[in-house]
């Protein structure tokens, strides 16, 4: 059994696909998404085999949103297309398959075939989009998506609740991307098990009395940096 996500902003598109999709008794949908946001909390929560995605979506399209994942836990990736022009050739030569629209059920039944042998994942360092740099960070708002500019980022931080973004004002925005993968996509630099800090908007290194260290922001905000991370800091900064 397959469990299976579709991730498509087109109802008309999920429907069909899910129609085709539920003639194979070996497939279980176990979510449907119509934004990338979503998509990457469903993921994260459901850890599913295989994911269908469109590439052209609002806000963030099919390959931002792959750039999003932790490589580390990726799924097989099906990209779905109505352009020919998306270099079909070229990534079904790298994701694990890529099916153009209108989907057709011959076409479909040949990757399901696929799939079933476990054929060996694609490698996702060679997806389009995996290696690059993120331009922005999506965050979740009330009925909206913050895309927050790494230039505007301060600082990041784990806390229980789930991964928090803080700009200037140190206003916090939560985003679904892991740390791992703010780590590995953007300029932010690892201080501390749960926090990454923004090195451009370093004011000073406080060296406290009890022996803790702190990175002190320009807009006075003090992160917290372990001994772990303090030498390989130290080295950056060319100190």
């Amino acid at each position: 059994m397959l469990n299976v996500i579709i991730v498509d902003d087109e109802l008309l598109a999920r429907e069909n696909l899910r129609c085709l999709l539920d003639k194979d008794n070996q497939i279980n949908i176990v979510a449907e998404c119509n934004n990338a946001m979503d998509a990457i909390r469903e993921i994260h929560r459901l850890a599913p085999d295989v994911v269908f995605l469109d590439i052209q979506m609002p806000k963030i399209n099919g390959f931002e949103m792959l750039s999003m994942l932790d490589p580390q836990t990726m799924p097989h990736i099906v990209f779905l297309t109505a352009y020919s022009e998306f270099a079909v050739k070229a990534f079904e030569e790298q994701a694990f398959d890529y099916l153009l629209k209108p989907i057709e059920q011959d076409r479909l039944n040949k990757t399901l075939c696929r799939l079933h042998k476990k054929c060996p994942a694609a490698d996702i360092n060679q997806l389009a989009g995996v290696d690059q740099q993120l331009k922005y960070i999506p965050c979740i708002g009330h009925n909206r998506i913050y895309l927050l500019s790494n230039d505007d980022v301060f600082y990041i931080s784990s806390k229980v609740s789930g991964i928090y973004v803080f700009n200037q004002d140190n206003s916090e925005y939560f985003t679904e991307l892991t740390l791992k993968t703010l780590e590995d996509k953007t300029s932010l630099i690892r201080c501390h098990r749960q926090y990454l800090v923004n090195l451009k908007k370093l004011k000073e290194i406080r060296f406290n009395e009890a022996g803790s260290v702190d990175i002190i922001l320009n807009n006075d905000v003090a992160v917290p940096v372990s001994r772990r991370y303090l030498k390989s800091l130290k080295e950056i900064l060319g100190l």
